[in-house]
C-alpha cells in the first residue's frame, strides 16, 4: 500500500525562507479546536493538543486498514487572532492571543468517519476536549506566507514586515486571521531549526 504524503501534493505546503509568495489555498477540511490564552502555559492549549491528535491519528488508521488508503497526518496548524495586532508582532503579548488548532484531513474522509473515530476516543478514556472538536471546510483562498527558520518567539520581525510592507507594496490588504503550520515537531527539533509557514489570507486593497 503506498502511502500519500499530502503536504507534497498541496502546493500551499510549500514555502521559502526569505521569500514572501501570493499563493491561492484551495478549501480543505480539517479538525478544529478553538481557545484563547498563552499556549506555553495554558491548559487549553494543552487539552487541544490532546485531543485532536489522537483523533488524526485514529483517523489515519481507518483510513489504512478500512479504506485501504494510508496517508502521512498532516502537520498541526494553527489561527492565531487578537484585539491588537502588536500582541504578535512588537509586544508578543501571549496572554491576549485566540487561537484555533487544525490538522486537515483527506478528502475521502467524510463526517461518519470523524465520527467513528470520536467514538473510538471516547471509549478509549476520552479527551479533554473533545466536546470542542469540529470538523469543518475552510475556505482560505488567497494569501501571503513565508517559510520561518528559528523559534517562533523570533517570528515578530517577519510578521511585521509582512503586515506592513509586504501586503501593502502588493497592492493588497489583510483579511482573517494569521495562520501557521508547524512544519516541525518542537520536541525533537531544536529551537533554531524549526520550520513554520507563516500565512495572512489577503484580498486586494481596491
Amino acid at each position: 500500500m503506498t502511502k500519500t504524503d499530502l503536504k507534497k501534493l498541496i502546493g500551499s505546503y510549500t514555502a521559502h525562507a526569505g521569500r514572501f509568495e501570493v499563493v491561492t489555498v484551495p478549501p480543505m477540511r480539517f479538525l478544529m479546536v478553538d481557545g484563547h490564552g498563552d499556549p506555553n502555559s495554558s491548559a487549553e492549549y494543552a487539552d487541544a493538543l490532546a485531543t485532536i491528535y489522537p483523533v488524526a491519528y485514529r483517523l489515519k488508521f481507518l483510513s489504512r486498514n478500512e479504506l485501504d488508503r494510508d496517508y502521512s497526518v498532516m502537520p498541526l496548524e494553527a489561527l492565531w487572532w487578537s484585539d491588537d495586532l502588536t500582541s504578535f508582532t512588537s509586544a508578543r503579548d501571549k496572554s491576549r492571543w485566540d487561537w484555533t488548532t487544525m490538522i486537515m484531513i483527506p478528502d475521502w474522509i467524510t463526517d461518519a468517519h470523524v465520527a467513528t473515530a470520536r467514538r473510538g476516543v471516547e471509549l478509549k478514556g476520552g479527551a479533554p476536549a473533545l466536546d470542542r472538536l469540529r470538523f469543518e471546510l475552510f475556505d482560505e483562498g488567497a494569501a501571503v506566507q513565508t517559510l520561518h527558520i528559528g523559534p517562533y518567539d523570533d517570528e515578530g520581525p517577519t510578521l511585521a514586515a509582512l503586515h506592513d510592507d509586504v501586503i501593502p507594496a502588493q497592492g493588497l490588504r489583510m483579511v482573517g486571521k494569521h495562520h501557521e503550520i508547524y512544519l516541525s515537531d518542537p520536541r525533537r527539533s531544536a529551537p533554531e531549526k524549526l520550520r513554520t509557514i507563516l500565512r495572512q489570507p489577503v484580498t486586494s486593497a481596491t
